[in-house]
């Protein structure tokens, strides 16, 4: 039985295919593996906190499956007690909305969760998971009560995800570790 081109592969395999110039076989260069480094599209990272919501609600281990299942890679985290000059500085440009005193009070009620994620095209891919309150299948969907108390704040864009990394890492707190399960997971 002949299969179409890509019939084998799972979505995230086909959007990887889709990404290569014409005539590329794959990500990796030619001649042997090397599994000290991932090819610079895998490497791509984005910032994650489980807010004081999540935290109180013990909602941790279906936000963390839920990347994992999706084949993102750990790379920090850390529960912390969140000091109002860092929740300033993380959401500084909504320092003119009516709701951000109420923000930054909340954010600072309780420990918060920040984790940065790895992954191929893991900023785009962790923002449709997130969705938004009412989108039933997503982390907020599913998990939040109220557009108040949204569970996790995400990373909106690969620049903006660099800098909120600073803000809640420091360089020697992100792990770099090969992931083995990588051929399962992208193909490669």
């Amino acid at each position: 039985r002949v299969r179409p081109a890509g019939a084998s592969m799972g979505s995230l395999g086909r959007c990887l295919a889709r990404s290569l110039p014409r005539g590329q076989p794959s990500l990796s260069p030619p001649g042997p593996r090397c599994y000290g480094s991932a090819p610079a599209a895998l490497q791509e990272r984005t910032l994650l906190v489980a807010k004081p919501d999540a935290v109180q609600r013990r909602l941790l281990g279906d936000i963390i499956r839920r990347f994992e299942r999706r084949g993102f890679k750990l790379v920090a985290m850390k529960l912390l007690q969140a000091e109002r000059r860092l929740v300033e500085q993380h959401y500084e440009q909504l320092r003119l909305k009516p709701f951000y005193p109420a923000l930054v009070a909340y954010m600072t009620s309780g420990p918060v969760v920040a984790m940065v994620w790895e992954g191929y095209d893991v900023v785009r891919c962790t923002r449709a998971m997130v969705g938004d309150s009412s989108a039933v299948g997503t982390i907020r969907g599913d998990l939040s009560v109220h557009i108040t108390r949204n569970v996790v704040h995400a990373s909106d864009s690969v620049e903006t995800a660099q800098r909120e990394i600073g803000f809640w890492f420091r360089r020697d707190e992100l792990v770099a570790w090969d992931s083995r399960d990588r051929d399962n997971i992208y193909g490669l």
